[in-house]
């Protein structure tokens, strides 16, 4: 990302509690604020499967022939489908990802803005995984799922970039970093005060991980680098989409 300076940083932080995770990458400071955007989502109400939120609908045009209904899980295109038998997610949950594209070459704010992707990644995987085991949904532990296979690409890109992973080796709800680990139990206590609570966590995160991978697709040249920032951001706006349904059921 072109990057995000400490001031807005706090800023945002004071306001929702997240913005703060982005202190880990000092290097990429610059004069760019980062306001929380409205919230609204972009999912339909009920129909055909689109990857884009929660709802009651058939089998959407690109949902794989084999997958169950209503697991919203084997996607042909990651566009997801809509259950056939309850609610379920159209969010794309299923969000592996090969790495085809070249090696490029990275500035040294570039490669901060990798690792504090694996910092966001793994904030937001950690935090679904506390409220799955919460909550009687399935919201939380299908786009837990999907963050852990975010994290997974970005760990090849740090793989290949040789960019030291400030994720490995911590534990669920463990950061290396003081200040993520502080965001962390602020937006965890906020989400255990209830299922309302916690939805609008999601949102929190979503909205600030879309905000930071545009800035982060901003000036960067490195095809394999924009091809998993890419496939992220198209993934936190479905993520973003379906936790706005569940908010607003």
């Amino acid at each position: 990302m072109r990057g995000t300076t400490v001031a807005a940083i706090a800023v945002l932080a004071g306001a929702v509690g997240i913005g703060a995770l982005m202190a880990v990458s000092p290097a990429v400071a610059s004069t760019v604020s980062h306001p929380l955007a409205a919230i609204t989502g972009n999912g339909p109400g009920d129909g055909p499967g689109d990857g884009t939120g929660y709802g009651r609908g058939g089998r959407g045009p690109n949902a794989d022939p084999s997958a169950t209904p209503g697991d919203g899980t084997r996607l042909r295109d990651g566009s997801g489908y809509g259950p056939g038998n309850g609610p379920g997610m159209r969010d794309g949950t299923c969000d592996c990802l090969t790495i085809t594209a070249d090696q490029g070459t990275l500035t040294e704010a570039q490669r901060s803005t990798v690792a504090a992707m694996a910092q966001e990644e793994k904030l937001a995987h950690d935090l679904y995984v506390a409220f799955a085991a919460k909550y009687d949904t399935n919201a939380f532990d299908r786009i837990a799922n999907a963050e852990s296979q975010h994290l997974t690409a970005v760990r090849a890109l740090m793989d290949r970039y040789e960019i030291t992973d400030p994720t490995a080796g911590q534990p669920d709800g463990t950061f290396s970093d003081s200040t993520v680990q502080a965001t962390y139990d602020r937006l965890l206590a906020q989400g255990t005060a209830g299922e309302q609570q916690a939805f609008e966590v999601g949102r929190t995160v979503e909205q600030t991980d879309i905000d930071d991978l545009q800035q982060a697709l901003e000036g960067l040249s490195a095809a394999d680098v924009k091809q998993v920032y890419t496939h992220l951001l198209d993934a936190s706006r479905r993520h973003l989409a379906a936790f706005d349904r569940w908010a607003t059921r």
